[in-house]
Parts: structure tokens; C-alpha cells; sequence
């Protein structure tokens, strides 16, 4: 069944800032490359989540990585802009230092291969459900407040048809070039989506109206069953 095209892919190189809007992507096993590959860790914490994310310090959303490493297997970020405009190497103190001032604590670059990902490596959303959370919530919301890596324009446009791809798979393209993903979750939100990513205002209305819509969920995660690439208006179909 042909569910519609992409309209939007996404790779957020480190972990809570700013991603990178992409015309094509490549996907691997763990994801689109370069996707979530890098997080600064939080030393004085030991629990299971020890990242920093921008629900500890929003304006991490406003830090641009840019620039590409050569010497990596993956495309990686060489550079950081902060906020106020300052550029550092992404892997200098100086960044980290300039971090560590705003979080208020000691923090540690880490650069994990397979990814940094809350429940799997491919997140993936509907643009209608982004519209429908925009015209209950009454406001204009950015589809990057949903950090998923591809935004899918249905044919259909019922808000949370995501739902109903639990289990199934997601295959772009046609022929076997593009990659397939299986559906394993859905999305349930955190504070994250509260954040304009264009100025890490906050605006607790965005997610009292996924709950109130859908029980606080919207978007799905999945597992990579075919590598391949992805692509601005590739066809999106239903698999079984």
C-alpha cells in the first residue's frame, strides 16, 4: 500500500543540538549515517541516561554542528556555533568548557558508533500528525520540535495514522535501492517536543495536546531490515 512521499529528512549529529536538514541520506544498520554518532555525558551522573539533553539545558537545541570529517568512517561534524555566534572544534575544550558554564557541570564529549538513541536508531513521523498537534494546539509549530529523522507526507491526512504501522514496514524507494524499516514503537514525547528549536522558548501546551490527542504519543520508532538510501520525494510504501 502506497502511503505517500518524504518530505523531509533529518540527521542530529550530536545528541539534542540542532540537526541537519538533508536532501539524501544513507542508511546503515544503526541508522542514518552520522545520526545521533556523538553526546556530552553528564559526570556526576550514574544512571542509565547519563546524556545531556536540551530537557537539562534547552539552549543545547541552539548550537549548530557543522563542517564534515574527512578521516571517519561516518560523516561527522568538525565544528560547533554556539548561541551567541562563537565557533569551536567540536572535540576542543573550549566547547565543552562553554557547555559545562551553562549546563552548570562537568561534562565529557562521547562518540558512540552505533548511536545514541532513546528506544531505536530510525524515528519517523507523519507531516499530518505534526498538523494536527498544530491546529488543536492553536499555535505554528516547526516540525523539527519532533526531532524524527523522516517526516512522510500521506495520501491520507488522519493525524496518528502512524499507529496503525506497528509492525509493518516502511519501504522507500522503488526496486531494492532504497531502505526498508520495520516498525517497532511508537513515539511516546517527552518535554523535547515543548522546545522551539529556533529559540529553546518552551510551551507546555505542545505536549498536554499529544496527550490529550493520542496519550502522549506521536510518530513511531523502527529497526533498519534493508540498508539503502533516502530521498526528498521518494514514494513510501506499506509493507507486510
Amino acid at each position: 500500500m502506497e502511503l505517500g512521499r518524504i518530505s523531509a529528512i533529518f540527521r542530529y549529529p550530536v545528541k539534542s543540538m540542532a540537526g541537519e536538514l538533508l536532501e539524501v541520506a544513507r542508511v546503515g544498520w544503526h541508522g542514518i549515517e552520522g545520526d545521533r554518532r556523538l553526546a556530552f555525558r553528564r559526570l556526576t551522573d550514574t544512571s542509565a541516561f547519563p546524556w545531556l539533553t536540551a530537557s537539562k539545558l534547552p539552549e543545547l537545541l541552539l548550537y549548530k554542528p557543522f563542517g564534515n570529517e574527512s578521516n571517519t568512517a561516518e560523516l561527522l561534524p568538525t565544528h560547533v556555533r554556539t548561541p551567541d555566534g562563537k565557533e569551536f572544534e567540536l572535540r576542543s575544550d573550549e566547547l565543552r568548557e562553554d557547555i559545562s558554564r551553562r549546563y552548570g557541570g562537568d561534562l565529557e564529549l562521547m562518540n558512540l558508533k552505533h548511536g545514541i538513541f532513546d528506544e531505536a536508531c530510525m524515528s519517523v513521523i507523519n507531516l499530518s500528525t505534526v498538523q494536527g498537534v498544530e491546529r488543536e494546539a492553536g499555535r505554528e509549530l516547526d516540525v523539527r520540535r519532533f526531532r524524527a529523522n523522516v517526516v512522510i507526507e500521506t495520501v491520507g491526512t488522519e493525524p496518528f495514522a502512524e499507529d496503525i504501522w506497528l509492525g509493518r514496514t516502511l519501504v522507500f524507494g522503488e526496486g531494492n535501492s532504497g531502505a526498508a524499516i520495520r516498525v517497532t514503537t511508537r513515539d511516546e514525547r517527552c518535554v523535547m517536543v515543548n522546545f522551539d528549536p529556533g529559540t529553546a522558548e518552551r510551551d507546555s501546551e505542545v505536549m498536554k495536546t499529544i496527550v490529550r490527542l493520542n496519550q502522549n504519543y506521536a510518530g513511531v520508532y523502527g529497526t533498519v531490515v534493508r540498508s539503502g538510501e533516502l530521498r526528498v520525494g521518494q514514494v513510501v510504501t506499506l509493507g507486510a
